[in-house]
């Protein structure tokens, strides 16, 4: 069988919500609601739309965007966890993400029973996590907490082991949300290290931040998503500096508008035709 060209494909995927299911309701109130009406028009907002991109294995692409430009929702679809309603995601080889990490965790057992539950979910057999453990419990260094139940960690204590668990594994695509924030400097700065031996192995990444220098540090190719639409793709270099340059177009057209809020304005336009 021929390899894949690329590690993840994704062809005009689009995501949509339903806010009607965005709220809490009651059977009652729900019923009264239908009943009002001969005819109700669904609600739906669409996270993500027309999103195209490909990577090529051996790239680390970053994602920038403000908040509610779709980066997580889009972090959820390669990750299987949200299915597209338009068009297609293609990922070739294993996947590991702090995403389905953080939802397979039970609460109830131990972080080092934990440990061989992610594994067996990400099909890795129990003599193979038996020889990982030692180094994900020396990497996520949360000492005696290992053998306590996970609802006694802290966020930052679960995000290590999570991230020690998601990068011990080798996978073929990595998924990490605002992993390197995590933990005090020197967890840090070994997580960065652990990033680094991975891009050096040739694996692909998908990396979504905040932090601009982390993109410029890390990744080889960038893009700048606004209302869950790709509106730049190319150097990490050359999409911090867009990025820098939209945020002070949008200052300014605040500034202009009079408005507070962002979400008064209308959406702006895509200034550059993303790159496959």
């Amino acid at each position: 069988m021929p390899t894949p060209a690329y590690a993840v494909d994704v062809q005009d995927l689009g995501i949509r919500y339903n806010l009607n299911l965005t709220r809490r309701t009651t059977l009652k109130g729900s019923l009264a609601e239908w009943v009002g009406r001969k005819q109700q028009v669904g609600r739906h907002f669409w996270a993500l739309r027309h999103v195209d991109f490909q990577i090529g294995r051996g790239e680390s692409l970053g994602i920038l965007g403000s908040n509610g430009a779709g980066k997580s929702t889009l972090l959820l679809a390669l990750a299987g966890i949200l299915a597209p309603d338009e068009g297609s995601v293609t990922l070739s080889g294993r996947v590991s993400s702090l995403l389905t990490l953080g939802a397979g965790f039970e609460m109830e057992i131990s972080g080092r029973e934990n440990i061989f539950l992610i594994g067996g979910f990400m099909g890795i057999r129990h003599r193979a996590m038996q020889g990982l453990t030692p180094s994900i419990i020396e990497f996520a260094d949360i000492g005696a907490f290992i053998d306590a139940p996970v609802r006694t960690y802290s966020t930052g204590m679960r995000a290590r082991l999570g991230f020690a668990i998601a990068t011990a594994i080798a996978p073929d695509i990595l998924l990490l949300d605002e992993v390197l924030g995590t933990g005090d400097e020197e967890f840090r700065g070994r997580s960065r290290q652990r990033i680094r031996e991975m891009v050096a192995r040739a694996k692909a990444i998908v990396l979504v931040t905040h932090d601009l220098t982390t993109v410029t540090e890390f990744c080889n190719r960038a893009l700048l998503m606004e209302f869950g639409q790709v509106v730049y793709a190319g150097t990490p270099q050359d999409t911090v500096g867009f990025y820098k340059e939209r945020i002070q177009e949008r200052k300014r057209r605040l500034a202009e508008a009079g408005h507070e809020s962002e979400a008064a304005l209308p959406p702006p336009v895509a200034l550059h035709q993303p790159a496959s």
